[in-house]
């Protein structure tokens, strides 16, 4: 049975259990996804319970990974409506929902947020470069003969004596959340470019095989991780997918320490522990900045400015995703998504922009929401 095939049952079979959500009690929309993005969404769905006929949306935050997952499963009542997502739908995603029978998936860039590497306002304030976070977090790093290592820092001032004589200790969300997948390749990535012969392995094409191996070999990764991917692809790796294998790969032995998607919780253990780390959200940093302080990160402090304008270097698009085959069966779909996107909540003097949301210029927002109207389809 081709794919195809298996699409269109999945839709039948989805659209019968939409056809009987009213008897089920559905009738409110179901939005999953994004710890970064909840806040945002949080504040949209209660103004649009409050301001119409429509009942409030019911959100859940599950990470953008975790809420991908749910979106795409298939359609039906059973299904959420919209997913939240602090990163751009991967391929594989789409090609899930795709299979799944989610044909109809249609995206919305929301605006920026910046991720914050913060410590409790009780402790001095940090000043990081990429490279030292790099050396912080990533699992293994170059020894003294250039070949990688496990990570054998235990204190800041083992990377640079100017930092402080305290533990590394990072609290951070898990792998299912967008706002470690960004930090991965933003700051570990960003960091890991600053080496020069992890840059230049990064800059090799799957053309250039006798390259890449020797590049590997120079840094002592082992030639089954560039075999491993050929088998698993079907296809030679470029330099870039080794670079990723290394450097996204957070250390495992203590110095980071997964906190779930509950930033509220990373928060409270920084008050408890004014040595610690957090990794969150600039939108989450501003609504505690009585509580906790972001690093400098390459100088630059996180603030609106710096993160609009591009400076700080942490920063990415946050979205959410739309299952258009629920809009018109499973009411209030389209009409929260107009609202998220509307003026008086994404314009420059949106209700969003109070909550931390660093937003589209006019022309990005006047496209959004006419692709939001029109339910304009995604392709990948």
């Amino acid at each position: 049975m081709n794919k195809q095939i298996i699409g269109a049952l999945a839709l039948t079979v989805g659209m019968t259990q939409i056809g009987s959500v009213q008897a089920q009690g559905r009738d409110n929309v179901s939005i999953v996804g994004s710890s970064t993005v909840y806040p945002f969404a949080t504040v949209v769905a209660e103004r649009f319970g409050r301001s119409t006929d429509f009942k409030t949306p019911k959100i859940e935050s599950t990470g953008s990974g975790g809420g991908l997952k749910l979106f795409c499963k298939g359609v039906g009542a059973n299904t959420p409506d919209i997913t939240n997502s602090s990163r751009r739908i991967k391929k594989s995603e789409y090609d899930q929902c795709q299979e799944n029978g989610v044909t109809d998936v249609v995206e919305v860039l929301v605006g920026f947020d910046g991720i914050a590497i913060a410590n409790s306002r009780q402790a001095p304030k940090l000043s990081l470069s990429l490279k030292e976070l790099y050396m912080a977090l990533a699992k293994d790093v170059p020894g003294p003969d250039g070949k990688l290592i496990a990570n054998p820092y235990k204190n800041w001032k083992d990377i640079n004596p100017a930092l402080p004589a305290t533990p590394i200790e990072v609290l951070g969300p898990p792998p299912t959340s967008g706002t470690r997948d960004a930090f991965a390749e933003l700051a570990l990535g960003g960091g890991a470019q600053q080496i020069p012969a992890l840059k230049a392995l990064r800059g090799l094409g799957a053309e250039q095989a006798d390259e890449i191996k020797s590049a590997m070999a120079a840094l002592g990764i082992p030639a089954g991780v560039y075999t491993s991917y050929e088998e698993s692809k079907g296809k030679p790796p470029k330099g870039k997918d080794i670079f990723k294998t290394i450097a996204y790969s957070v250390r495992e032995d203590g110095a980071f320490i997964e906190a779930g998607e509950n930033d509220n919780l990373i928060v409270q253990k920084l008050e408890a522990n004014p040595e610690a780390l957090g990794i969150f959200g600039f939108s989450f940093l501003e609504e505690n900045g009585d509580k906790v302080q972001g690093s400098m990160i390459g100088g630059v402090e996180p603030t609106f400015d710096t993160i609009a304008d591009g400076d700080y270097p942490v920063s990415r698009p946050l979205y959410f995703y739309i299952k258009a085959a629920h809009v018109g069966r499973i009411p209030g779909i389209q009409e929260y998504a107009l609202e998220f996107t509307s003026e008086r909540a994404m314009g420059e003097d949106g209700y969003l922009l109070e909550k931390g949301l660093i937003p589209l210029d006019e022309d990005e927002l006047e496209q959004i929401q006419a692709d939001v109207a029109a339910l304009k389809r995604l392709e990948m």
